[in-house]
C-alpha cells in the first residue's frame, strides 16, 4: 500500500529533532511488507537573502532529502506569521498542489496520511478532496486542546475533522475533545504512539553519568520539554528551591529550547539555584537516553498534553516519571509503579518529588511495561487502520 505521509513536523537537514516521534511512526510502519511511504513536509518560503535569525534556517531545509531511508519533499508555501494564522491551511494546501500532484503521478498513492489538524490537516483534506483519495488525519495535542480556541480557525478544523475519512487521536483525552467539537465517536481510532527501544533502553547510571560528564554520587533530575510556559518548568524550578534542604545536593537538568529561557534564567537567579538548574538546550535525541539513565526522575509538568513521548522513553530507560494530570499522561502511567501523577502547582510537584526521590524502584519493571508498547506495535495498528479507511 502506497501512503503519502503529509506533515510540516518532521526531521531534515536543519532540524534533526523536529518531529521525530512521527519520523518514528512513518519509519516503522514503511519496514512492514508491502507498505511504501512518500513524505511530503512542508516548509515556510523565506528569501535567502534575508538573514532574520528566527526564520531564515527556512531557507537552508533542501528541496527534497532522505531521512533514514525515507523520501522527504520540502514544498514552500508563503506565510505571515501570527497575522496569517487563520489562512496557513489554505496557503499550505496552494503551495503543495503541485508537488502532491507530481507524486501522485509518479507513486499512485491511496491515501493521504495527515499529522496535526491544522493547518496540516485542513490542507490534506483540500488535497484529498483535488485528487479523490482517502486522508487518514492525525490528532496529536495543541491543534486540538488549543486551536479551536481561536475563533476564525476553529470552523477549520471542525471541517477538516469532519471531511477526513478517519481520525486517529493519540489519546482517549483528545477522542473526547474531538467528539465535543461533533465528531462521531466510531469515526475516531485510538492509537497512541510508542517507543523505540533500540534506542531508549537501560544502561548503568555511572556509565551514563560519564558520558555525559556528570557527577556521579549527586542526584538528579531530567525534563524534557521545549521551553514554553505551558510546559511548567517554572513550577519545577520553585518546587526544587523548596526541598533544597531536604536534597541539597540534588541538581536539574532542562533539556530543550524557546521563548521562556530568559525568564527561566531569571527565576533560576531569583531562587539562587544557578549551581543546582541547568538549560542545556536542544540535545539529539540519540543522546537522550543518557539524560534518562542518569537521572532518578525525569519531569514533565505540562498545563496540556496530548500522548507525550518522553514518558515511554524514560520508562524504556527504567526511570521513573513524574508528569501532571493532563491529557494522554494518565493513560500513559497506568500505575503508580510507573511513576507519581501530580498537578501543576509547585506545592503537588514539591510533594510529588519528595515521595519519588525516597522511594526505591524497581527499574526492570518500567522497562518491561515499556516494551509492551513499541512503535512496531503501532505501525501494525496504523496498517489495519487505513485498510479499513481504504476499503470504505
Amino acid at each position: 500500500m502506497q501512503i503519502l505521509t503529509f506533515t510540516s513536523l518532521f526531521p531534515n537537514k536543519v532540524q534533526p529533532t523536529h518531529g521525530v516521534f512521527i519520523y518514528q511512526r512513518v519509519a516503522h510502519y514503511a519496514k512492514l511488507p508491502q507498505c511504501s511511504v512518500q513524505v511530503v513536509a512542508p516548509v515556510p518560503y523565506f528569501p535567502r537573502l534575508l538573514r532574520w535569525k528566527r526564520w531564515s534556517f527556512y531557507a537552508d531545509i533542501p528541496r527534497s532529502e532522505e531521512v533514514a531511508g525515507l523520501r522527504v519533499s520540502h514544498p514552500r508555501y508563503p506565510l505571515l506569521p501570527k497575522i496569517a494564522m487563520p489562512l496557513h491551511g489554505l496557503f499550505m494546501f496552494l503551495g503543495c498542489i503541485f508537488s502532491v500532484l507530481r507524486l501522485r503521478k509518479e507513486i499512485g498513492f491511496v491515501c493521504i496520511d495527515a499529522h496535526f489538524v491544522y493547518p496540516d490537516g485542513f490542507a490534506a483534506v483540500l488535497l484529498g478532496k483535488l485528487l479523490h483519495v482517502p486522508v487518514i488525519c492525525s490528532v496529536r495535542g495543541t491543534d486540538i486542546t488549543l486551536y479551536p480556541s481561536f475563533a476564525l480557525v476553529r470552523p477549520q478544523i471542525r471541517w477538516a475533522v469532519k471531511q477526513a475519512t478517519g481520525i486517529i487521536a493519540v489519546s482517549n483525552s483528545l477522542k473526547q475533545s474531538l467528539v465535543k467539537l461533533g465528531i462521531p465517536a466510531e469515526k475516531i481510532r485510538v492509537i497512541g504512539n510508542g517507543v523505540d527501544l533500540e534506542r531508549f533502553g537501560p544502561m548503568d547510571r555511572a556509565a551514563a553519568r560519564r558520558e555525559l560528564g556528570l557527577a556521579e554520587n549527586e542526584p538528579m533530575l531530567v525534563s524534557v520539554a521545549s521551553l514554553q510556559p505551558h510546559k511548567g518548568h517554572q513550577f519545577l524550578i520553585s518546587a526544587l528551591s523548596e526541598i533544597r534542604n531536604q536534597f541539597p545536593t540534588l541538581k536539574l537538568y532542562i533539556l530543550g529550547e524557546g521563548p521562556f529561557r530568559k525568564k527561566l534564567e531569571r527565576l533560576i537567579t531569583e531562587e539562587n539555584l544557578e549551581r543546582y538548574v541547568f538549560l542545556k538546550g536542544n540535545r539529539p535525541n540519540e543522546e537522550l537516553k543518557l539524560w534518562y539513565n542518569s537521572a532518578e526522575i525525569s519531569c514533565l509538568v505540562s498545563s496540556r498534553e496530548g500522548w507525550p513521548n518522553v514518558l515511554l522513553e524514560s520508562i524504556g530507560c527504567g526511570t521513573p516519571v513524574l508528569a501532571t494530570n493532563v491529557g494522554g499522561v494518565p493513560e500513559v502511567i497506568t500505575s503508580s509503579e510507573l511513576g507519581m501523577i501530580v498537578e501543576q502547582t509547585t506545592t503537588s510537584i514539591k510533594e510529588g518529588l519528595e515521595k519519588a526521590l525516597q522511594r526505591t524502584w524497581d527499574r526492570d519493571a518500567l522497562v518491561r511495561y515499556a516494551q509492551k508498547r513499541t512503535w512496531d506495535n503501532v505501525a501494525e495498528e496504523m496498517e489495519t487502520y487505513f485498510l479499513e479507511c481504504v476499503g470504505s
